[in-house]
């Protein structure tokens, strides 16, 4: 008979390799997970940097902005118009170049624009070495961590198909060993029983040893089988799967390491431009330290001066005897000369007071003689620089069309010679014009710089044709001065004489001028006698229109009526300017409200 082992204990020879299979693949899915975690870190840390590269970006980008915004403009053809009537409340970019603290935040704005590169730079250098490194590496992992876990599933399918033939094996092994013990018990029974043939009897026989026969090739085969699954069970324990789990930690080990470098370069990057950024605002800060006030205070004096001398004392007026008035030649009511009483017209101190000469409508003189001295100075030598510009343009066109000549004369295929001459001619002409014209204006201004004895031909001109048109008009201020009662001269009687003087071509280039239009308001400070020509008398708190700006000569253009209009010194009166102004006469109560 054969003896087999009870079911029982195949039972649990078999069921603990069970266990550890769903313990391994318990630790594959928890693998997995952390894994997978591992991944969602690396890619918000990556989320992370982009929107830094993108701060860094808008941040550069509005630096720029803000440089730009505040950069002085170039000059363009509107302001370069209005620099010439206006010099001196015009700042172009010259001008902001001239002072030491507008240079000084010039510098800055400057270094701003390299201090915005500087975090272009960080933004480009965070994007290639963190941000496109890291995608690609999240790729790679990707792929990667596919690939073990795919090798772990497939250990673990074929370790389970190992088990379910184990199972199977033994299952069977099972059924043949009870179908044996069953066969054998009939067979007992039969031979026992004495009413059964001899053949049942050996027909039970035969029939027990095939069925321990079975129960022996099943037990064969599950030995086979389960030696064969404890070989692969080891092989799976101690080999594949510990291979899988040692790659699987060191790719997690080269995640970690990886953006842990990452992090220091992000740290890097920053430190690698604040040197550079810190020579930038090293380079403010000597800007800031260049600014000299004195300077700058200097320059606007050289600006700004206007080169009159201050009058003098006035001299003391004895009215208890009867004699003739005298004015201090340095007053601002008296011409100079020889006390003799001049023309207005044509007059040395119409020089002298210029800001009272009501202007043409036109442009003004040629040689700018309107100006005060410092003023007409600069823009002689303007204008002398211009000329010279253009020389020199001229002089290269010359220039290149004589090369042009050249070339037609040594290779006639490639044009006329002659063709150029006509050119030639012209620009020789305007050369010699501009010429004249430099040495016209040099002249001017060597008499301003008192290189040349001043020209009196000019002035007196005017005042020639006046003399001869009327000889009696001169002597006749003089007599009216005189004839005063109380010896002294008034405006009426100035204005008499102007009465009989007849008219010139000085007269006519004012008589057509339209009035200026009203540019605002302004209040009295203090009384104000206007004697001299061109001035206007005012009274203390008495409301008029103001028609021309202080153009920094310290005189302010005012308007009584459409009949009265003159000149007050600035200080004089309270002005309000109203920048919509349209030539309107509003009302002049609402001021004083």
């Amino acid at each position: 008979m054969v003896s087999l082992p009870h079911p029982s204990v195949l039972q649990g020879a078999v069921s603990a390799p069970c266990l550890c299979c769903r313990k391994g693949k318990d630790q594959f899915d928890n693998l997995e997970k952390h894994t997978q975690w591992g991944i969602d870190v690396l890619e918000k840390y990556i989320k992370f940097v982009k929107e830094r590269t993108e701060i860094e970006l808008s941040y550069a980008k509005q630096l720029r902005n803000l440089s730009k915004k505040y950069q002085p403009k170039k000059n363009s053809k509107e302001e370069e118009e209005y620099r010439l009537c206006w010099p001196k409340f015009c700042m172009l970019r010259q001008d902001f170049d001239r002072y030491t603290s507008t240079r000084a935040f010039l510098a800055t704005l400057n270094e701003m624009n390299d201090y915005a590169g500087q975090h272009e730079v960080i933004s480009e250098n965070m994007t290639s070495l963190i941000t496109a490194e890291l995608t690609r590496y999240v790729q790679e992992l990707k792929q990667e961590r596919k690939s073990h876990f795919h090798d772990g599933r497939k250990a673990q399918q074929h370790i389970e198909t190992c088990w379910k033939q184990l199972e199977a094996s033994k299952r069977r092994f099972e059924r043949d060993c009870k179908e044996a013990d069953r066969a054998q018990q009939y067979f007992e029974k039969m031979d026992a029983d004495i009413n059964v043939t001899k053949a049942d009897v050996e027909k039970a026989r035969q029939q027990a040893q095939l069925r321990h026969q079975m129960a022996e090739d099943s037990k064969a085969e599950y030995s086979s089988t389960l030696q064969k699954f404890n070989s692969e069970q080891h092989e799976h324990y101690y080999t594949h799967i510990p291979n899988i789990f040692q790659k699987i930690q060191e790719m997690e080990e080269r995640r970690i390491v990886r953006i842990g470098e990452s992090m220091k370069t992000f740290a890097d990057v920053d430190r690698q431009v604040i040197p550079i950024i810190g020579k930038c605002l090293d380079e403010i800060t000597k800007a800031a330290e260049s600014v000299d006030h004195k300077n700058d205070s200097q320059m606007v004096i050289e600006a700004f001066k206007s080169g009159f001398e201050p009058p003098g004392d006035v001299d003391f007026e004895d009215f208890t005897q009867p004699m003739k008035r005298t004015v201090s030649e340095t007053s601002l009511s008296n011409s100079r000369g020889d006390g003799k009483s001049e023309p207005k017209f044509g007059s040395k101190s119409k020089g002298k007071l210029w800001p009272f000469i009501k202007k043409n409508k036109g442009a003004g003189p040629e040689d700018f003689s309107n100006l005060p001295p410092e003023q007409r100075r600069k823009k002689l030598q303007q204008k002398v620089d211009e000329l010279n510009r253009d020389i020199q343009k001229e002089m290269d066109s010359r220039d290149a069309l004589t090369k042009m000549k050249d070339v037609y004369i040594k290779n006639p295929q490639m044009g006329d010679a002659a063709s150029v001459d006509h050119r030639l001619a012209e620009l020789g002409q305007n050369i010699e014009k501009l010429r004249l014209e430099v040495q016209k204006f040099e002249g001017w201004l060597a008499e301003v710089e008192g290189r040349l004895p001043a020209r009196t031909e000019q002035p007196r001109r005017q005042s020639g044709v006046y003399e001869a048109q009327n000889p009696s008009g001169v002597n006749s201020c003089a007599q009216d001065r005189e004839s005063s009662p109380d010896g002294s001269y008034t405006e009426e009687q100035s204005q008499e004489t102007e009465m009989k003087i007849p008219a010139t071509d000085f007269d006519d280039e004012f008589d057509d001028e339209e009035p200026l239009p009203t540019i605002g308001t302004c209040k009295a400070l203090y009384t104000f006698e206007g004697q001299n020509e061109g001035t206007i008398s005012v009274a203390e708190g008495e409301l008029l229109y103001v028609i021309e700006e202080d153009k920094g000569d310290g005189w302010t253009r005012i308007r009584r009526n459409e009949d009265e209009e003159g000149y007050v010194p600035t200080s004089y009166v309270e002005v309000y300017l109203d920048k919509n102004a349209k030539d309107v006469h509003k009302p002049l109560q609402k001021i004083s409200e």
